[in-house]
């Protein structure tokens, strides 16, 4: 099983944005000494909650302070930027630290319209363009545009494309890169993704096809304890949903909400345990192999957005004691 860090850089409350780059950071070394593959870091706006809101520049800040672990964007919002400035960054990254940069993009708009017109400079909606970024971004990296971007490294990164289902998965396919499923998002279309990526997959800017998916991981020392870490972090997805305070409440907070959930919050909730995977490290093992071998794939992110930052680190140490 492969392993790796998916961060959108979670707040807890009660801390700060710098407090929380500093841990991130610290993140990264110890995904890196725990055997850990990849670190990649998500791309949030006008959020108090999530504090990666600049994949490339957490990418760089982490492998200046890394030897060998890859970093990534899990991912950079195409469609809002210019192309050509993205596969820059992109080489710019890979000139810095060769055959460690992992370049993942995606269609989302970064949130609503307000801020999707800021992030475009005001320009008008391309979501509906993304295929076409995409390849542009492909030739600016692998020099079939009439301009390759600068600097032309000996080699070029990874490229992934993030999607929630088989439309995105045939895209990726058809173009040759790199695939990751959203199970954090959307659990019910991974194994028709997966399936459709490789029947899809021709050799493109990638030789070969790469998958991966990413979910919500707790692993606690045990079930019980499982349960109890992953309060904070199911208050968190339930106000970020409802547009909320998305900072990480402490788990004193998420018990008080907790026992006053309405039924439907408490449907909701459980619904969205659908995109996770919590429990003692058997109960993790049990379930992350069973999704496995549904999808095909053995190669996953993960996340953790729990209030604590000694006991997240614990739940990567307790993963990585599983599989690496």
């Amino acid at each position: 099983m492969k392993l790796g860090i998916l961060d959108q850089m979670p707040k807890p409350k009660g801390r700060t944005a710098e407090e929380t780059a500093a841990h991130t950071i610290e993140m990264a070394q110890l995904a890196e000494a725990l055997g850990y593959g990849r670190y990649w870091f998500a791309e949030h706006h006008a959020t108090r909650g999530m504090v990666s809101s600049a994949p490339e520049i957490m990418m760089a800040a982490a492998a200046s302070r890394t030897k060998k672990i890859k970093v990534g964007s899990g991912g950079i919002l195409l469609p809002q930027y210019s192309a050509f400035k993205v596969a820059s960054q992109i080489a710019q990254l890979e000139s810095l630290f060769p055959g460690r940069i992992e370049a993942g993009v995606g269609r989302s708009p970064g949130g609503g319209e307000f801020i999707r017109r800021l992030l475009a400079d005001d320009k008008p909606n391309q979501m509906e363009a993304y295929p076409d970024k995409l390849k542009n971004l492909i030739q600016y990296l692998d020099g079939s545009a009439h301009v390759r971007a600068a600097p032309r490294t000996t080699d070029r990164p990874e490229l992934y494309s993030l999607g929630l289902g088989e439309n995105s998965a045939l895209l990726a396919g058809l173009l040759g890169i790199g695939y990751v499923f959203g199970h954090f998002i959307r659990p019910d279309r991974g194994a028709a993704a997966f399936q459709t990526y490789r029947d899809a997959f021709s050799p493109g800017f990638m030789d070969e096809p790469a998958a991966r998916a990413c979910v919500f991981i707790i692993c606690g020392r045990n079930d019980r304890h499982a349960e109890q870490l992953a309060e904070s972090q199911d208050i968190w997805l339930l106000n970020v949903e409802k547009g909320l305070d998305s900072q990480v409440p402490t788990p004193q907070a998420a018990k008080e909400k907790i026992d006053a959930l309405t039924e439907d919050e408490v449907q909701k909730i459980k619904n969205n345990r659908r995109r996770m995977i919590i429990g003692g490290p058997g109960t993790v093992k049990a379930e992350l192999d069973h999704f496995s071998n549904l999808y095909q794939c053995e190669d996953w992110l993960v996340l953790c957005n729990i209030h604590d930052w000694e006991e997240r680190k614990r739940s990567f140490e307790r993963l990585a004691g599983i599989y690496l």
